[in-house]
């Protein structure tokens, strides 16, 4: 394969890594700032904004890439420019579209959210504020992805990936600064969350800049492709466009599963805590940390899915050549890899919840509430992976329009329960529920790739017996390694600085234990080699 398109992968990669990395980050100085209630109403913006934009734009960059490769490849550059053009045009109309939408929506969306009768939280003005200001990324981000596409399937990386990286390092800026500014002279919560909402209308300005910049910079190259070939016909995008979103469409409503699970929280929880007795603000108050719980659990999973989805092309092609015998010991490499960086990161942040909530998010945002949600979270994280893995398998191997029906049974499940749980169960009741509504998805997906090739559960099982050992040695050693410091150092530090300590310390000699261990028993060799000639 060709070394220049390899770097550019890479890079790519790197640059998505880096950008989920900052995303996390920033959410630590700035719940720092505006505390649950401040989280609560952010999350209220961000959660519709994601689907929105997600609707709005239809998975169209990554067929415009496709396409644009596909038309470069036979020398019809101007049907790329066609591409462009058209895409842009759309991409421009269905993000005004959305903006209009999501603009207009905030008052009903509020009202959800914020209950009139209860003051104690967050205003429905406040929401319907930061909602507003969010809808406005609506209008850069569509046509500042699209022009990422177009560049990818020129083969060219480089803008795209610094794109991203640019878009998310000014974001992160703008929210952190401009947060603490607000809150330091203002003291407005509401104002400084509006400024993190906005956020993403600032990065997303600095991102499609930088891209313009680029292409007006490449436009003579351009015209010199178009010029110096001999291949230059015109297409109708139109129809092409129609076709293309008609195949996006199972792709993109699969990505939208853990935002639609989300926003399900943000927009129940509140309601139904407030039926059985909550004040608005304690309502918000669990709303936030489940929030936070999410995103700590996310991060580990996003990492696991970057190694396992590597393997996902061989598995398409190996079932395109008829060769089922391979697709299933891929199958089993790809849940082989991702069960062994999930697991151990899933099952050290159930155990060592608390400390690390704390050490991430501090004494002020209900840390025994925290810890004890982090706690019975971070197991998802496996159901995570899996549902991602299984849907893309499924997809690979032409099943994508199911795909479809085992996420909305899951929904439907979830919802459901949110309603069943959560009077016996209280505060850990949504997040019951999420399990049940991924188990049904992850299990049906498992249905559909056994009835589709004939898979077989057992040999999967034997492929994770050793890295599900390994995490049992790993985690006795954290329970015991966090008892140590516990008990010789709770009257020594504070509650906050025995978190760390304890957190610290855990995560070393547990990392140092897993680590050694799939060496001496050869694990991690074998991971990283199936991974490579996968």
């Amino acid at each position: 394969m060709d070394t220049k398109f390899i770097r550019g992968t890479f890079f790519l990669t790197a640059s998505t890594l880096i950008s989920k990395i900052l995303g996390f980050i920033y959410i630590i100085p700035f719940t720092a700032l505006v505390g649950n209630s401040g989280y609560a109403l952010y999350k209220y913006a961000y959660g519709p904004y994601t689907l929105m934009l997600s609707i709005s734009t239809m998975g169209l960059p990554l067929a415009v890439s496709k396409f644009v490769s596909k038309y470069n490849g036979i020398g019809n550059y101007r049907a790329g420019q066609d591409l462009l053009k058209f895409g842009l045009y759309l991409m421009i109309f269905t993000g005004v579209l959305s903006s209009i939408i999501l603009y207009s929506l905030a008052p009903f969306l509020a009202e959800m959210v914020i209950s009139k009768q209860d003051s104690t939280g967050n205003k429905l003005e406040d929401v319907i504020y930061v909602i507003r200001l969010v809808s406005f990324a609506l209008l850069i981000v569509p046509p500042m992805s699209l022009l990422r596409g177009y560049f990818q399937g020129n083969q060219s990386m480089g803008p795209s990936a610094l794109s991203t990286i640019l878009e998310q390092v000014v974001r992160v800026i703008f929210i952190v600064l401009g947060a603490y500014i607000v809150i330091k002279f203002s003291h407005s919560v509401t104002k400084a969350v509006g400024i993190g909402t906005f956020g993403a209308f600032v990065g997303a300005i600095a991102g499609l800049s930088f891209l313009t910049f680029i292409y007006y910079k490449r436009r003579n190259l351009i015209k010199k492709q178009m010029t110096d070939s001999n291949f230059n016909q015109r297409i109708k995008p139109l129809p092409m466009f129609k076709e293309l979103i008609s195949y996006a469409i199972p792709f993109v409503l699969v990505g939208l599963a853990i935002p639609i699970y989300q926003n399900i929280d943000t927009f129940t929880i509140n309601v139904l805590f407030q039926s059985i007795g909550y004040k608005q603000d304690q309502a918000e108050s669990i709303n936030s940390v489940i929030g936070l719980a999410q995103i700590l659990v996310m991060v580990p999973v996003s990492l696991a899915t970057a190694f396992g989805m590597s393997l996902l092309p061989g598995i398409t092609s190996s079932y395109v050549k008829g060769n089922l015998k391979e697709v299933k010991e891929k199958m089993n490499k790809t849940f082989q890899i991702l069960m062994f960086f999930t697991l151990p990161a899933a099952i050290g942040l159930c155990l060592l919840g608390r400390p690390i909530y704390i050490m991430i998010f501090g004494m002020n945002n209900s840390p025994v509430l925290g810890g004890v949600i982090l706690q019975w979270y971070a197991p998802m994280a496996i159901l995570f992976a899996l549902f991602t893995v299984t849907a893309s398998i499924l997809q690979g191997i032409n099943q994508q329009k199911k795909v479809i029906i085992g996420m909305f049974l899951g929904i439907v499940i979830k919802l459901i329960l949110n309603f069943i749980l959560l009077t016996n169960f209280k505060e850990i009741g949504p997040v019951l529920a999420t399990y049940g509504g991924y188990m049904v998805s992850v299990l049906y997906n498992f249905y559909l790739i056994k009835k589709a090739i004939n898979y077989k559960l057992f040999p999967l099982v034997r492929a994770l017996a050793l890295p599900v050992s390994l995490v049992i040695v790993m985690s006795i050693v954290v329970l015991i390694a966090n008892y140590l410091v516990t008990t010789y150092l709770a009257t020594k530090l504070s509650m906050y600085h025995l978190a760390i300590t304890t957190s610290l310390f855990c995560v070393f000699v547990g990392g140092i234990v897993y680590i050694g261990m799939s060496l001496k028993t050869k694990m991690l060799r074998e991971v990283l080699v199936r991974r490579k000639n996968a």
